[in-house]
């Protein structure tokens, strides 16, 4: 944990207010943090919407940055990602600049906040892996009516994100990890997590490891939610399942989020800025409070974080001040009475609803190195060309395999969306203009050179359009690479 100390010798956190209904939210943390006499000061940032109207396409400016760069810990409200102007996400923008690789998202049924759930004593830990995946946003048009979105998965990312969940679990007390994934169908991404958590796993004897398909995860969720403690999964599939599993103990407004990196920690909540809200004094400041709840625990000010847990838990118990999307319109608090509650609650405890004391967290280290996997063997043993093209499978196919005669090369194989169509084996496979074309070397134990795939591809430009290029390795004797659906 990095904190800077300022000279009256409290920790200085950057806060981003936010867009949309984010600055109340942000208010009514502060205003709890320092009725708690908690030891920390300020640093006010800007980011979203409001930078992207100036121009600035990553909505980050500069000098938040190197208030981040100084501080190392930020309190941030929802930003918004606007239509029209701006490229990326704000939001993302500032996970991945300071390799924030871990979301944190806890989710714990709450009293006095009503649900279909109520009193199944659901608490339990979505760790996500926070900056790869199909969040890497590396995405392009094949051909004018096919996309595609790299799906990145590393060994570090994944080590790093399998530690941490296993971590958190340490530190909260608990007792079980699940690694969801849908490693059933991608073997080599999804399954990279699977296997690198089965890895890790035999680190943390006093933890039982546990490998479910995410998409039984989802559905064990709905069905029988408390039997989860701690769920770590990729990015996408953490997005998912964290929203779900915020539905079970009351919304959005109640789920808060850390994102955590081993340089720099952001803390916010799940929800989005609502900007139909803004201003209005209506909103649930649940999640951003209990995300610097979070953040003080990061920080170490636990005995801060605890007063206002269970002010939090008391205010909600007794009810007196309850937000519009516990007991609508009518019977709701303002943002503003609901959050003077809590605070007129400070230094009460729940006598039915315990709140949980963790260990400070032991952030993993994993090496800086940028390769993790050395392999002792590798070979190149052929390649996988992707044509536009816009006849039938066997005319593509035979035009490739008289283009490759003479060639090292021969034509495997051509699949439509990832089912095998030619050589023509009967399927009923609805076609595109979009084929993957596998060549293989003829002699299966060369090593294909780079000359040599450069003569195939020349070969291929002079009757069709390729329009991208995968070579297939071998590491270790083990393909790098996948089968289509009726490939041998």
């Amino acid at each position: 944990m990095n904190v800077t100390i300022t000279p009256s010798g409290k920790k200085l956190i950057t806060v981003i207010p936010g867009d949309g209904v984010g600055p109340e939210c942000v208010q009514s943390a502060l205003r709890l943090i320092e009725a708690t006499g908690a030891a920390v000061e300020w640093e006010v940032c800007e980011a979203g919407a409001s930078v992207f109207k100036k121009g600035l396409e990553s909505g980050v400016p500069p000098e938040t940055i190197e208030s981040i760069r100084k501080t190392r810990v930020v309190l941030k409200g929802p930003l918004e990602t606007p239509v029209g102007y701006g490229e990326k996400s704000a939001n993302v923008t500032l996970r991945k600049l300071f390799e924030t690789y871990g979301n944190i998202r806890p989710v714990r049924e709450l009293p006095g906040v009503p649900t279909p759930y109520s009193g199944r004593g659901i608490d339990l830990v979505v760790v996500r892996e926070n900056v790869e995946d199909l969040y890497a946003g590396i995405e392009h048009m094949q051909t004018p009516g096919v996309a595609q979105c790299l799906k990145l998965i590393s060994r570090k990312g994944c080590e790093k994100v399998v530690r941490l969940a296993f971590e958190v679990a340490r530190a909260e007390g608990r007792r079980k990890v699940h690694c969801a994934t849908k490693s059933n169908i991608m073997k080599l991404t999804e399954g990279m997590l699977k296997r690198t958590f089965e890895e890790i796993a035999p680190e943390y004897p006093d933890i039982e490891a546990s490998h479910i398909i995410v998409d039984n995860c989802a559905h064990q969720l709905v069905k029988r939610p408390e039997q989860f403690e701690v769920i770590v999964t990729t990015n996408m599939n953490g997005d998912i399942l964290s929203d779900l599993t915020s539905a079970l103990i009351g919304g959005l407004g109640f789920a808060p989020s850390a994102n955590i990196g081993n340089e720099v920690a952001i803390f916010e909540a799940v929800h989005g800025s609502a900007p139909k809200y803004a201003g209005k004094n209506v909103i649930n400041p649940t999640a951003v409070i209990l995300s610097a709840v979070m953040m003080l625990r990061y920080i170490g000010e636990f005995e801060a974080a605890s007063l206002i847990e269970n002010a939090v838990v008391v205010t909600l118990e007794e009810g007196k001040a309850r937000t519009r999307d516990v007991v609508g319109d009518e019977l709701a608090a303002t943002t503003t009475a609901y959050t003077e509650e809590i605070i007129r609650n400070l230094g009460r405890k729940s006598e039915k609803w315990q709140v949980r004391e963790p260990k400070p967290l032991q952030l993993p280290q994993v090496t800086r190195d940028p390769v993790m996997v050395r392999p002792k063997t590798r070979r190149v043993v052929g390649m996988d060309v992707f044509v536009e093209f816009d006849g039938t499978p066997e005319q593509l196919g035979k035009s490739l395999e008289q283009l490759a005669e003479g060639s090292p090369l021969k034509l495997k194989m051509v699949s439509s969306r990832g089912t095998m169509v030619y050589p023509v084996v009967g399927f009923l496979t609805d076609l595109v203009d979009h084929w993957r074309c596998r060549f293989i070397l003829r002699d299966g134990t060369a090593d294909l050179t780079d000359s040599q795939a450069i003569d195939l591809l020349q070969r291929i430009a002079s009757k069709h359009r390729w329009t991208h290029v995968e070579k297939l390795h071998e590491f270790d004797g083990q393909p790098g690479f996948t089968k289509a659906q009726g490939e041998d």
